[in-house]
């Protein structure tokens, strides 16, 4: 894929009038390139990484994005991680710097795995991506988390897509 780009996500298909409906086409298996991708960053509090408050984060966080325009069209992507079982980080891209949020960017190489099932197979397949980077000859930084839907979008879609981005070396 060119630097910074990801796979097409179609935001305009939207029947729920919430998340997109995804489709997973073109993501497995991806290698990704960023070279000071921005991103809007957002913090999550958990517990034993169950989210507390992640509806309320990430409706004020999208809001603040579409209030200036900087979502990336077909290219929208949010990145989350737990750096602990108390706390979720979550990486909106933007196409330019959001007043009022914590901006950040991200550089590096990353490669993708499909993966569809309930939220809590989350840990499963961290190892699942962990060896396929292995087998592909790469070793693993650090692993985000694209969740595709909120749960009740998953449930109405009767999928629920959970994309691992590995940055890798």
């Amino acid at each position: 894929m060119e630097v910074n780009a990801v796979p097409i996500y179609d935001m305009s298909d939207s029947p729920t009038g919430c998340c997109p409906r995804f489709d997973p086409t073109g993501w497995d298996g991806q290698e990704l390139h960023f070279k000071d991708k921005r991103f809007v960053k957002a913090k999550t509090r958990s517990i034993m990484h169950f989210p507390l408050n992640m509806g309320p984060v990430f409706a004020r966080t999208m809001k603040a994005i579409e209030d200036v325009d900087g979502f990336v069209e077909d290219g929208s992507i949010v990145l989350s991680r737990d750096p602990s079982a108390w706390i979720g980080e979550h990486y909106f891209a933007v196409k330019k710097d959001v007043p009022g949020q914590e901006m950040t960017s991200m550089s590096g190489d990353f490669v993708t795995k499909v993966f569809e099932g309930p939220y809590k197979d989350v840990p499963k397949w961290a190892v699942e991506a962990e060896k396929y980077a292995k087998g592909q000859g790469k070793a693993v930084d650090r692993i985000f988390f694209f969740f595709t839907t909120c749960p009740k979008c998953a449930k109405s879609y009767g999928k629920n897509y959970v994309i691992a981005v590995a940055q890798v070396h």
